[in-house]
């Protein structure tokens, strides 16, 4: 596939309108006007004449469908109200809005089969763009937008609309100086055939003290920064990779060193994705319980023992059944647990047996995933080795998973879009009113600035009133991580001294 555009700089958001309808590896920038005989081209451009309209034309190598559009008089001046800084981020949305619309509208001439729940939406996050239409438009004409100019599908509309509902009140309870922090720990016991993140294998020559003593520094630092901005933590989250596979005295060391450099109080939100049953124990369990730990995962993906050999899990669903049972013993009443629709060689009456599974246990959140295909993975790597269920299926699950969160009387609170995923779906959260994850509506809805400590976390800083958003990554490298602790601190401390 070949693209010619006049805006270069919308090139990764045309591609990923292409990809909705085609699963093209490349798309190549060209300059070339006209069509190439024989080879499939877009060409997207941008009005030059002023106003927000665009045009597509694709070329399948035998065939031109084209399209004209033109932004709805409704949104044409919303960037008249905003700062000049802010002005200029919302002129450039609004252009690459008409570009992705244009596009989309042509290709979908030309593939009307397609796939296509979201209609033209490709972000990750429709429940931010619904939110925000709302607050701008009032909540008929946000979805009358939804509905008219993006196409998402009553379906999808419904699902973005309840999300928005629960979130309302716990974005509404976003202080002006409240911060989350997230500490990362980017290792695992045994590596997922699906998995995509930048971590490693925990083995017996792992050097875990150089990182725990980076990690630590790296906290203490980010407290102080919090302590001299008049910065609050309303929630925390340890994430991985698998955070349990350190040992208890590594996890109780971790998880004092934060409480105590940022001061977490009583009403800290406090979670941890123990994740993996082969690396609980509840000794671990009583570290976490012991350090005001309020929140937790336990997560089978499936209960399918045949399935979790195949995609690498290294326990049985036995092992999930007990470690659950444990952590109740214990006394932890907030458990997540997630699963994952569309599983090599899984069929709708596997994830059936799964939710059964699930409904025996009643957890108390309930994550809905839709396997995503990522190029790093060794799924992707060995994509022919694997037989995947058909999207149609993949659909069904989700709607069982939807059935199953319903019946264990949750309310979806939040949702997120990948590339690569199974019939361009998306992953829910579901969770019972009164366990709702603060942290998790706040870092994917963009509504709360992240203090972020470990190897490939991300520290985020929301500038709400430019509608604004800047970020500093830490190295995913883990020996460059421990190198940089100090180097990155310092752009962290530009980005929240601005």
């Amino acid at each position: 596939m070949k693209l010619h555009t006049n805006r270069e700089e919308f090139y990764n958001d045309v591609c990923e309108v292409i990809r909705l309808f085609t699963p093209v590896p490349e798309v190549e920038l060209i300059n070339e006007h006209g069509f190439i005989s024989g080879e499939a081209k877009l060409t997207a451009l941008l009005s030059s004449g002023g106003g927000y309209s665009a045009s597509a034309e694709y070329f399948n190598g035998a065939s031109v469908f084209s399209y004209a559009y033109t932004l709805p008089d409704i949104e044409a001046g919303s960037e008249t109200a905003l700062s000049e800084r802010g002005a200029a981020l919302e002129k450039k949305r609004l252009e690459k809005r008409c570009i992705k619309i244009a596009a989309f509208r042509a290709l979908k001439k030309a593939f009307p089969e397609a796939p296509l729940p979201w209609g033209s939406l490709t972000g990750i996050r429709p429940t931010s763009l619904l939110r925000d239409l709302t607050e701008r438009y009032g909540e008929e004409a946000a979805l009358n937008l939804m509905r008219e100019e993006f196409e998402v599908s009553e379906d999808k509309l419904s699902l973005a609309s309840r999300i928005v509902a629960v979130q309302r009140p716990v974005i509404a309870s976003i202080q002006k100086n409240d911060v989350d922090v997230y500490i990362g720990i980017p290792f695992c016991r045994t590596r997922c055939l699906y998995c995509s993140f930048a971590s490693e294998l925990r083995t017996k020559k792992t050097d875990m003290r150089a990182y725990l003593d980076a990690l630590k520094k790296d906290i203490t630092l980010g407290a102080a920064l919090a302590q001299e901005h008049g910065l609050g933590v309303r929630a925390a989250y340890l994430g991985g990779g698998t955070p349990t596979v350190l040992t208890e005295s590594e996890l109780d060391e971790l998880l004092d060193h934060a409480a105590n450099a940022y001061g977490f109080s009583a009403e800290t939100e406090l979670t941890v994705e123990a994740g993996r049953p082969d690396t609980i124990t509840e000794e671990k369990l009583r570290v976490l319980k012991k350090n005001g730990v309020d929140r937790i995962s336990i997560n089978p993906q499936t209960m399918n023992d045949r399935t979790l050999a195949l995609v690498g899990r290294d326990h049985k669903a036995a092992d999930i059944r007990a470690c659950y049972q444990l952590a109740r013993e214990i006394g932890f009443d907030s458990i997540n647990m997630d699963l994952i629709a569309g599983l090599p060689m899984e069929t709708e009456e596997d994830m059936e047996r799964t939710l059964n599974e699930v409904i025996s246990l009643a957890p108390d959140c309930l994550t809905v995933h839709t396997l995503a295909i990522k190029r790093s993975s060794r799924l992707h790597e060995r994509l022919g080795d694997y037989m995947l269920p058909p999207v149609s299926s993949v659909e069904k699950m989700t709607a069982l998973g939807e059935k199953c969160a319903l019946e264990l009387g949750m309310l979806p609170y939040y949702m997120y879009r990948q590339k690569y995923m199974a019939g361009n779906m998306e992953n829910v959260g579901y969770s019972l009113p009164d366990k709702v994850c603060l942290y998790n509506i706040d870092m994917m809805e963009d509504r709360s600035s992240i203090l972020a400590h470990g190897a490939g976390a991300m520290n985020k800083r929301v500038f709400d009133g430019e509608k604004r958003i800047e970020r500093v990554p830490n190295p995913k490298d883990i020996a460059t991580y421990i190198e940089k602790v100090e180097r990155t601190h310092a752009e962290r401390k530009r980005l929240f001294s601005e």
